[in-house]
C-alpha cells in the first residue's frame, strides 16, 4: 500500500471516528486491550527479535530500554488502554454559549483533529498509548515508527486492529507505515492533504528533520535536559532520593534527569555525599571547575555539556551561589521540558514556579512525574515543550480541536 493509499484511508475513516459515540470508542479500546494481552507471546517474541539486533548493532543500554518489552509493558499497554476509557470523552464537549444582541446564539465545541501522524523512534509502547488516545479522541492515526522496533509495532497494530474488528469498529482506525525508506517517510511528511497534524516523538535529530521538513502543522515534542536544583535550605535526604530516582531508575527517557545545579552554600557538604549515592549506578558527573575542587573524582564538564541530553549514566552539575543563578543558568540551558528545586523555602520554591520557562516545574519531587498516566491523562501522545496549543503532557484533550457552532432564527448581516 502506496503512503497516498494509507492517507486516503485515514481521511475516509475521519467521518465514521468523528461521530462514533463513547460507549462505542471505549468497547473498541477494551477489545484492543484484551487482545493486546491475547497477542502477548507473539508481542514479545516479535520484540525480542528487535532487541537482539538492537544490541548487536551497538544501540546503547538507555535505548534498548526503550526498545524492549517484557510481560510488565504489555500488560502496562493494554492497562494504558484501559485507563484512556475511563476518562471522560473530551468530543463534543461545548465550551461556551453565548447570546449575541443580534439575537444569534455563539458557541464553541470540542472536535477531533482529524488524521494525526506520529514518527517516532524504537519506542513499541507508543504505538499503544497513540492509537488509545487518538481512538478515544475521534482521530485516525497514521503511525511510523523507527525501524529498529518495526517487528515489535507490526505484530501490535496486528493485535490492536484485531481488537477493533472483534468490537465491530473500523480497523483502519489505525494504519503503520512499514516501508523503512528515507523517501517514504520524506512523502509522509508532506501529506498535507490527507494529515491534519504531525507529531514527532524523538530525540532532537529526529524532532529538528520533522520540524524543518514537514509541510503539515507540527506539535513539537522535544527533548529533556532536564534539571535539579538543590537549593541552600533542601533537606539533604529528599535531595539525593529524588536525584537518584530522576536519573537512575530509567535513564532512556525524556523526563530524566540530565543536569544539576548545586548551591554553594551546601556544596562541600552534599556533593560528597552527592558522588556516593550515584556510586551505586556508577553514574559520571561531568561538574565545573569549583565542584571538581571538592571532589577530585568528577570529570570537568565542557560547554557542550550544559546542554546535552545523555540518555546514559551520566550527569552535568554547576555549582551556583543563589536562586537567581541558578534559574539563570537552567533558563539558557534546558529544553523546555521539565525542571525541579528541592527546597525549604517558600520564597525560593515561587520564585523558581514563576521564573523558570519549562512546560512542568516541580518543588521538591521528581522530574519523572511529567508523563501522562502519572498527571491523570491515561497515557500521553507526547510531552509538548512548544507554546502553541498544546505544552507539557498531551491527553485527550490537547488531540482535539474546537469550532464555533451558531444559532440564528433569520438573521442576516446589515
Amino acid at each position: 500500500m502506496t503512503i497516498v493509499e494509507i492517507g486516503k484511508k485515514a481521511k475516509d475513516i475521519t467521518g465514521v471516528l468523528n461521530i462514533l459515540g463513547s460507549e462505542k470508542k471505549n468497547e473498541g479500546l477494551k477489545s484492543a486491550a484484551k487482545a493486546l494481552l491475547q497477542g502477548e507471546t507473539e508481542i514479545l517474541a516479535a520484540n525480542e527479535t528487535d532487541v537482539n539486533k538492537a544490541v548487536a548493532s551497538g544501540m546503547s543500554a538507555g535505548l534498548v530500554d526503550r526498545l524492549k518489552l517484557t510481560s510488565e509493558r504489555v500488560r502496562a499497554m493494554a492497562d494504558g488502554l484501559l485507563s484512556v476509557a475511563a476518562l471522560e470523552d473530551p468530543v463534543g464537549e461545548v465550551l461556551s454559549m453565548k447570546v449575541r444582541p443580534n439575537g444569534l446564539t455563539i458557541g464553541q465545541k470540542r472536535v477531533p483533529l482529524g488524521v494525526v501522524g506520529i514518527i517516532y523512534e524504537a519506542r513499541p509502547n507508543v504505538t499503544a498509548d497513540a492509537f488509545g488516545l487518538c481512538f478515544k479522541s475521534g482521530n485516525a492515526v497514521i503511525l511510523k515508527g523507527g525501524s529498529d522496533a518495526l517487528a515489535s509495532n507490526i505484530e501490535i497494530v496486528r493485535w490492536l486492529k484485531k481488537g477493533l474488528k472483534d468490537a465491530g469498529l473500523p480497523e483502519d482506525s489505525i494504519q503503520l507505515i512499514t516501508d523503512t525508506d528515507r523517501e517514504v517517510t520524506r512523502k509522509f511528511m508532506s501529506l498535507r492533504e490527507y494529515v491534519d497534524v504531525l507529531i514527532p516523538r524523538g530525540g532532537a535529530g529526529l524532532i529538528k528533520a520533522v520540524v524543518d521538513n514537514s509541510t503539515i502543522p507540527v506539535i513539537e515534542t522535544g527533548t529533556g535536559n532536564c534539571h535539579i536544583f538543590v537549593d541552600d535550605s533542601a533537606d539533604f535526604d529528599m535531595a539525593l532520593d529524588i536525584i537518584f530516582n530522576a536519573k537512575t531508575q530509567r535513564i532512556g527517557v525524556c523526563n530524566a534527569c540530565e543536569a544539576l545545579v548545586i548551591h554553594r552554600d551546601i556544596a562541600p557538604r552534599f556533593l560528597p555525599l552527592l558522588k556516593e549515592r550515584l556510586s551505586l549506578k556508577s553514574v559520571e558527573i561531568r561538574a565545573d571547575e569549583e565542584a571538581c575542587s571538592i571532589v577530585p573524582d568528577f570529570v570537568l564538564a565542557s560547554e557542550e555539556d550544559w546542554g546535552t541530553e545523555y540518555l546514559d549514566y551520566i550527569l552535568s552539575l554547576k555549582v551556583a551561589g543563589s536562586v537567581e543563578e541558578a534559574i539563570h543558568h537552567i533558563n539558557r540551558y534546558n529544553t523546555g521540558h521539565s525542571e525541579a528545586i528541592i527546597t525549604s523555602n517558600y520564597d525560593h520554591a515561587q520564585k523558581f514556579l514563576n521564573e523558570i520557562d519549562a512546560a512542568a516545574v516541580y518543588v521538591n519531587a521528581s522530574t519523572r512525574f511529567t508523563d501522562g498516566f502519572e498527571f491523570g491523562f491515561g497515557a500521553e501522545i507526547g510531552i509538548s515543550t512548544q507554546k502553541l496549543h498544546a505544552r507539557g503532557p498531551m491527553g485527550l484533550k490537547e488531540l482535539t480541536t474546537t469550532k464555533y457552532i451558531i444559532y440564528g432564527n433569520g438573521q442576516v448581516r446589515p
